[in-house]
């Protein structure tokens, strides 16, 4: 399995490479920015995307669509509830971050919920989890999740931004996280991975929804 992730971009976003050693075949997940350095990872690991995939659309996680799909002729795929954010995505980072962005790219297509991706001997099951953006995603592999902006260690995704809602957050994250296995490598949208157990025992976000699957008469 190829797994390498890496900070890109003013606010240090995950991008991932995630793919089968065998047939070099791989997904590249949320190009956020740093293009050149996307691309030279790839060409060192000898890797072959098929896919560009996105946990969700906010500009620090899709920076370098455009120029990964360009040079590797590959589609991009993201959930078709993005699309208000992606349309809305240059207007919002002027306002709220004061920085001049080109347009979002147009999607090659729409992930849905419970589409299997298949890459090599490999497959991500997409999982909808909406809060921190309405078409947020998270990918579910063997032993292993990339969570997006919904799960990081010791935190979660911002409930700030327009189209976000707390309470959605916390409901896909008890639906779609705390039933994996507590072995469960998270692979977040920023900072350092994780485990589902780890944040089932540490996270102050985490430890309140636990409490509410454990004993459902009291939530």
């Amino acid at each position: 399995m190829i797994i390498e992730g890496f900070p890109v971009g003013s606010v240090a976003a995950n991008c991932y490479i995630f793919g089968d050693d065998a047939t070099r075949e791989v997904f590249v997940i949320d190009p956020g920015d740093e293009a050149e350095r996307i691309l030279a990872t790839i060409r060192r690991l000898n890797a072959r995307p098929i896919a560009i995939v996105n946990t969700h659309g906010h500009f620090d996680h899709l920076l370098a669509v455009d120029a990964v799909r360009r040079t590797m002729h590959v589609p991009f795929w993201i959930h078709e509830a993005e699309q208000p954010v992606l349309d809305a995505g240059p207007a919002r980072a002027r306002v709220l971050f004061g920085v001049d962005l080109p347009p979002s790219p147009v999607p090659d297509g729409w992930l849905t919920e419970g589409q299997v991706l298949r890459v090599g001997s490999l497959q991500l099951t997409v999982r909808h989890t909406p809060g921190h953006s309405p078409g947020g995603v998270c990918l579910i592999g063997d032993g292993l999740a990339f969570t997006g902006d919904t799960l990081f260690a010791g935190s979660v995704g911002r409930t700030d931004l327009p189209g976000a809602n707390q309470d959605q957050l916390f409901a896909s994250i008890a639906r779609v996280l705390l039933p994996l296995p507590d072995e469960t490598v998270c692979y977040p949208g920023h900072g350092p991975e994780t485990t589902i157990g780890e944040e089932k025992r540490s996270n102050p976000f985490v430890e309140p929804l636990v409490r509410r699957v454990q004993r459902p008469h009291l939530a």
